[in-house]
């Protein structure tokens, strides 16, 4: 759970928000909406490492690719694309 704060309190309080901060996220908001939060140092830096970030695949290495290619989707997640319904005309135009 995370407290939220006024942008303004955090100017008048930062000390106080920097240690809650330590413990908890702190959602600071700005007029009433959210803006920002302030979070430790510990958890940017878990959130960082668990980021992924988007690559292409000619960046992998032959290895990888092979990986890939022997790669087989369980039974419990093997789906049939034969199995699903025609597509529909779309909507109606109203002519």
């Amino acid at each position: 759970m995370s407290s939220s704060v006024a942008a303004s309190d955090i100017q008048k309080n930062f000390g106080l928000w920097h240690d809650r901060a330590l413990k908890e996220p702190v959602r600071v908001t700005k007029y009433g909406r959210e803006t920002v939060y302030l979070i430790s140092a510990e958890t940017f830096h878990q959130l960082w490492a668990s980021y992924r970030r988007a690559g292409s695949t000619l960046e992998l290495t032959d290895a990888e690719m092979a990986l890939m290619d022997e790669a087989q989707v369980p039974a419990e997640h093997d789906y049939d694309y034969e199995e699903d319904p025609a597509p529909d005309a779309g909507p109606a135009t109203g002519h």
